[in-house]
């Protein structure tokens, strides 16, 4: 998340001039900002999108509650540049705000105004339990994912051109994976193969459990067929004239007596 704070921080060098209050202008206690980021578990595990998708709703949200809208931003920034790992920038946006900290966290705090500010501690760290999103490229095992096997079966699939066969397949296999597999079965390239089930065409990342496919339904594989080479058009040749052969003719002269 390099960089990622560098919006929020030239806001508030450029409209933040009012100086560092360590006590936020209400004499309470100010502790410096805690480098510690506070651990958590969601009530169920959480991925990377879940996550952002929270915070994205929190910070949305924020400016309409009790407070001023420029410290609910410099909070995120400050939150932000936590979670990189960045602690001098955010104790700097902290104090250029006057914000107070009685505890050392962003999870209760003060403007110099007395208002009250209070995070929810999911924007300030992720979840134990968080997990780790994959693409479907990455076939990797993770520690973090248990990944049940795969239970395979025969999935039947015709061909336009008449054709029956069987492909050893699994609910979790893409389309796409598929073609390959009739590709090296049946010698017929992916790209001209285009696969049908219910009168729907089914793209290359779609997955069989998408399609609602059940046990000796069929799939229906269209073949293109594959260009045939021109044959460039050619002088026809001359059938070449047989040349008569010569005979023979050689008279028998009568023998001189």
């Amino acid at each position: 998340m390099g960089g990622c704070v560098g919006r929020y921080w030239e806001r508030w060098d450029d409209t933040q001039s009012r100086g560092s209050s360590r006590n936020g202008g209400r004499g309470a206690r100010n502790e410096p900002l805690k480098k510690d980021r506070p651990k958590w578990k969601s009530d169920y595990p959480m991925t990377e999108g879940q996550l952002r998708s929270k915070r994205d709703e929190f910070w949305d949200t924020a400016p309409a509650f009790d407070g001023r809208k420029e410290i609910w931003d410099a909070l995120k920034a400050a939150a932000v540049a936590l979670e990189c790992n960045d602690h001098e920038l955010a104790q700097a946006i902290v104090d250029g705000a006057s914000i107070t900290l009685p505890h050392g966290t962003l999870t209760e705090c003060y403007d110099e105004l007395g208002n009250r500010y209070q995070l929810p501690v999911y924007c300030l760290a992720p979840p134990v339990n968080l997990i780790s999103e994959r693409s479907d490229d990455d076939h990797s095992d993770s520690p973090q994912l248990s990944v049940a096997p795969k239970k395979e079966f025969q999935l039947k699939v015709r061909l336009s051109t008449g054709k029956d066969l069987r492909l050893s397949a699994s609910m979790t296999d893409t389309i796409g994976q598929l073609k390959k597999q009739l590709h090296a079965q049946e010698d017929i390239e992916a790209a001209h193969q285009r696969w049908f089930f219910s009168g729907k065409l089914l793209t290359d990342k779609t997955r069989l459990q998408d399609t609602k496919i059940q046990k000796d339904f069929v799939i229906q594989v269209i073949v293109n067929p594959q260009a045939q080479p021109k044959m460039s058009p050619t002088t026809p040749t001359p059938t070449p004239t047989p040349t008569p052969t010569a005979a023979a003719t050689s008279s028998s002269s009568p023998e001189s007596e």
